[in-house]
């Protein structure tokens, strides 16, 4: 493939998984000479998190700042940035960045490729860019997406099913295993407080209704007391008062951590006998294969595309979403059958290393941008 120009635009503040799969593509795609550049907006700070891992690992970043809720010069800016660097392939992630690329006029200036993530619904604003996004897709060149059930929506929104292709995320397969040595698990319960006793129940996620943290808190309190979990929510969201308030009302105060966000959740794999998806939505979650990349079992709901990456039984188990009851048997069972757990893992790894390493990936995106040039 000749050298390709692509710019990404994504809105991204912290190492999200979106964030983490283009950083990983770009670093990949460098190799086959993809030149990436990044194009992101912010309100604050043109400084954050993600700005500077992406330039610590060598890629331009362009900054748009935003006056507010309707500044329209961001679009404007857009397109001159658009104009002054012509690329050979735009890309957009999630549906803020879709629907300015359709107002800036993008899929004009080069052929555009949009990520679709699915929808949450945190905010109003949020609600209306999930609603116009039935507008701004419909021009795209292709719309990759992340599962079979957000394929059939976007073909209901409007989106001409020959432009849709799915593409699963991905993830190093060493990734997390550092984290399980033995005197790095010790010291991070020491730093929570968590004594060695405990069985571990890790959730990483943003603290949002579809996330479904409180069915698992319910889950956890019908556990037996014999089996000491202790459940570490990893994230930050505005569910938090909800979580703090369910976690009161169970008498989970002493059995519960909320770390708050943080700039990785790997280390926290390291201490987690269990790996829980509570989700009531979910496309293609990082967080399963996070933790089927650490070599932790995984309990998640039957939703989205989670049943397209694991089976109930072989690599996971898979619960109905709200089930309390059968979160709680699932949990039980991976903390009480080390035997079936450990076999769980195995094959876990295999899964991520035949379908989900980075290079794999790569190399389809690679192919899809080849053909629309």
């Amino acid at each position: 493939m000749s050298p390709v120009r692509l710019l990404a635009i994504i809105e991204a503040y912290s190492i999200t998984g979106p964030a983490k799969n283009l950083l990983e593509f770009a670093k990949l795609a460098r190799e086959s000479g993809v030149e990436t550049t990044i194009a992101t907006f912010t309100r604050g700070p043109s400084s954050n998190l993600f700005v500077d891992t992406a330039r610590e690992n060598g890629f331009p970043v362009e900054v748009i700042q935003e006056a507010g809720l309707y500044d329209r010069s961001v679009i404007r800016n857009l397109s001159q940035l658009v104009e002054r660097l012509r690329p050979d392939i735009i890309q957009t992630h999630a549906v803020k960045s879709h629907f300015l690329a359709r107002c800036a006029s993008l899929p004009s200036k080069a052929p555009w490729v949009a990520f679709h993530h699915g929808y949450t619904w945190p905010t109003r604003r949020a609600r209306l860019y999930n609603q116009l996004d039935r507008w701004s897709l419909r021009t795209a060149r292709k719309v990759l997406t992340v599962s079979l059930p957000f394929r059939e929506e976007l073909i209901a929104r409007g989106v001409k099913p020959d432009r849709i292709e799915i593409i699963h995320n991905a993830i190093p397969p060493e990734w997390g295993r550092r984290f399980r040595d033995p005197g790095q698990a010790q010291a991070l319960r020491a730093k929570l407080a968590i004594g060695a006793d405990r069985n571990v129940i890790l959730i990483v996620g943003r603290l949002s209704r579809e996330k479904d943290h409180l069915t698992l808190l319910e889950a956890v309190a019908r556990l037996p007391a014999e089996l000491k979990p202790h459940v570490v929510i990893v994230g930050e969201g505005p569910e938090r008062p909800r979580i703090e308030e369910r976690v009161r009302s169970l008498n989970l105060t002493d059995s519960v951590t909320l770390t708050g966000q943080q700039e990785s959740a790997e280390p926290y794999y390291g201490i987690a006998q269990v790996a829980v998806l509570s989700s009531l939505s979910e496309g293609s979650p990082n967080a399963l294969l996070e933790a089927m990349a650490a070599g932790v079992p995984v309990v998640a709901t039957r939703v989205g595309g989670i049943p397209e990456i694991v089976s109930h039984g072989e690599t996971a188990l898979l619960v109905e979403p709200g089930d309390i009851s059968d979160m709680s048997i699932s949990i039980a069972r991976l903390l009480t059958d080390a035997r079936f757990a450990q076999r769980l893992v195995e094959r876990s790894r295999e899964k991520i290393l035949e379908h989900h390493a980075p290079q794999a990936r790569m190399r389809k995106l690679l192919d899809i941008y080849a053909g629309l040039r």
